[in-house]
């Protein structure tokens, strides 16, 4: 087995690590290496989307009920959590849209919630960081705060004139963006489903995509193979149950049929200080060279 390496990805709120790259998280423990899985807020704001945890022990006791799925998601996966602390922002609704609570994650100033990811960064000491593109994944403002800060701490956590109060400098080696939500792969199970005589629940969705919008599988550099722990993925996003009815979307593809269609997860690398070759296949790529020459 080659070195140990670290990757740690950052994540908005509890469930996005699971809906995001958690095939992958579980290839690279299997493999070996250590992950670290950072959730910026305790998910407090989040609606309860499973009709079966609709009750009212469950309502009255979110935060609490949100951070076991957690923990017990994480298990599933094999990685290491750690919460930063802030608190879910909401996702605002109307037009004009409100504005945010004060003190939510969104809204509290950039350089405070970057020095509580520089901690972490430089706790861990990760050879790689997966965050959010610069829309999030879909724009709620958590999730456009978690890449701001994901950014902003990668370049920072190596400078020893910044945040000297948050442990020793290390630098990350490779920034990588998540990609999930592509067109072309909402197209290719759509397909799949219909020629099969199965039910597709991705009509809907594809009716409505935005033709001038580009498709995310046009940005990825690097892609995965971990379909043999899509599993794992899925026993931990069943872990989230407050937040995922396993009856939804979300399960509706077959995994043979996904494996055989597409059974990677997708990154975009953003940022390098190793040598690497594009596209990837491995998230390390590169690394373990720099780490071991």
């Amino acid at each position: 087995m080659a070195d140990k390496l670290r990757l740690m990805t950052v994540h908005a709120h509890p469930d996005d690590e699971s809906s995001k790259g958690a095939a992958t998280t579980a290839r690279y423990v299997a493999d070996g290496h250590e992950v670290m899985v950072v959730t910026c807020t305790g998910g407090e704001a989040g609606s309860i989307l499973n009709p079966a945890m609709d009750r009212p022990e469950v309502v009255e006791n979110l935060t609490e009920v949100r951070r076991a799925e957690m923990a017990e998601a994480a298990k599933i996966l094999g990685v290491q959590h750690r919460w930063l602390g802030f608190i879910d922002s909401g996702l605002p609704e109307g037009d004009p849209l409100p504005p945010l609570p004060e003190g939510v994650f969104a809204t509290v100033p950039m350089e405070v919630s970057t020095r509580e990811l520089v901690k972490v960064v430089r706790e861990f000491r990760p050879h790689v960081v997966i965050t959010y593109d610069e829309n999030g994944g879909y724009p709620h403002p958590d999730h456009i705060r978690c890449h701001e800060i994901s950014v902003a701490a990668f370049d920072a956590a190596g400078d020893p004139d910044l945040y000297q109060d948050a442990g020793e400098p290390w630098q990350p080696l490779k920034l990588y963006y998540s990609h999930g939500f592509s067109r072309k792969r909402m197209q290719l199970f759509h397909e799949a489903l219909l020629a099969r005589g199965m039910e597709s629940p991705y009509g809907e969705w594809l009716a409505k995509w935005d033709s001038t919008r580009p498709d995310p599988d046009e940005r990825v550099t690097t892609r995965v193979e971990c379909g043999e722990y899509f599993e794992q993925r899925d026993d931990a996003l069943r872990a989230h149950a407050t937040q995922i009815d396993p009856t939804s979307r979300w399960f509706a593809v077959p995994l043979d049929i996904q494996r055989e269609l597409w059974p990677t997860e997708d990154y975009e690398l953003v940022r390098s200080l190793v040598d690497t070759t594009l596209p990837e296949d491995d998230l390390f790529s590169g690394v373990q060279e720099k780490v071991c020459a």
